[in-house]
């Protein structure tokens, strides 16, 4: 049931062959090509705004849930809070900087652009995602869009990293059945498979894939491959700190939901929408 991501590293920077393997898999799986000193800037930048309302303990860097959170009591719009720390000039030379531009860009074979609108997921131990396909949320103006994973630490397999459902971009009654589906504009269907990854994969006589990532690693996929978090499960109450942030090519049409100073998000509620707005003590949803 369960197999390892094949690392396209190598690969890189060969347009072509970075292009044959995410249509022939459905995925690339990078290691290694992100500066690690930013990465590490970068995650202790995230961890340091949840430490300052009570979620994160001392040294911010490691990660470790607090188990409780001054956040609603400290920060009155938790929109506008998730957005300065999703905005974080650190974090955003990661997400946004001229490296992962050029990164994506080779795979494209043309300049990029990247959605100002971002995911930023610190996730506790017990937490994970169901499997789902992101075209519902992000193909309105472009199919050309791929949604880049990274790590933004340490993200082994015990911490519930992104994991993908292999062969499911070729899923082809799945493809027909999503392509033209927009969530924002169709609210009596879903975007998510009702079983859980082990279930839906099951059914389909594929495996389950990912790896133990390191600080930097990227998984690159598009919009029909399904993909969820595994559970986190840390043995030392680590957080799961990822970003997952799309990528277009730059001459494409752009969803004005996701760019500019104050994107929207999908429904138009801004970053108040997400996971992450919310204080780490309570339940989250699919995004």
């Amino acid at each position: 049931m369960f197999g390892e991501l094949v690392d396209s590293s190598a690969v890189f920077p060969d347009s072509s062959a970075l292009g044959r393997r995410l249509r022939d898999d459905g995925y690339l799986f990078l290691r290694g090509l992100h500066d690690i000193d930013a990465v590490v800037a970068a995650r202790e930048e995230v961890f340091a705004r949840l430490q300052s309302v009570g979620e994160v303990e001392s040294p911010a860097v490691d990660g470790i849930f607090t188990g409780s959170s001054r956040r609603r009591e400290r920060e009155p719009d938790l929109g506008a809070f998730w957005q300065s720390v999703s905005e974080g000039p650190r974090l955003r030379e990661v997400t946004h900087g001229p490296r992962i531009r050029e990164i994506i860009g080779t795979v494209f074979g043309e300049p990029v652009v990247p959605h100002d609108y971002a995911y930023i997921r610190p996730a506790p131990v017990g937490r994970s995602t169901g499997p789902h396909c992101d075209y519902p949320f992000f193909a309105r103006a472009t199919e050309r869009v791929v949604t880049v994973w990274t790590a933004l630490g340490p993200v082994p397999l015990s911490d519930g990293p992104v994991a993908v459902i292999e062969g499911s971009h070729r899923f082809r009654d799945l493809v027909e059945a999503t392509r033209g589906f927009d969530v924002a504009q169709q609210t009596d269907r879903h975007a998510t498979r009702p079983e859980n990854h082990v279930a839906f994969a099951r059914s389909r006589g594929a495996r389950l894939l990912s790896a133990d990532f390191g600080p930097g690693d990227m998984l690159v996929f598009g919009m029909f491959t399904w993909h969820g978090s595994l559970d986190n499960h840390s043995p030392i109450g680590r957080m799961r700190l990822s970003s997952d942030i799309r990528f277009q090519p730059a001459g494409e049409p752009r969803d004005p939901r996701y760019f500019g100073a104050d994107p929207g998000g999908t429904t138009g509620a801004g970053y108040g929408e997400l996971n992450g707005a919310k204080p780490l003590t309570e339940p989250w949803h699919i995004r």
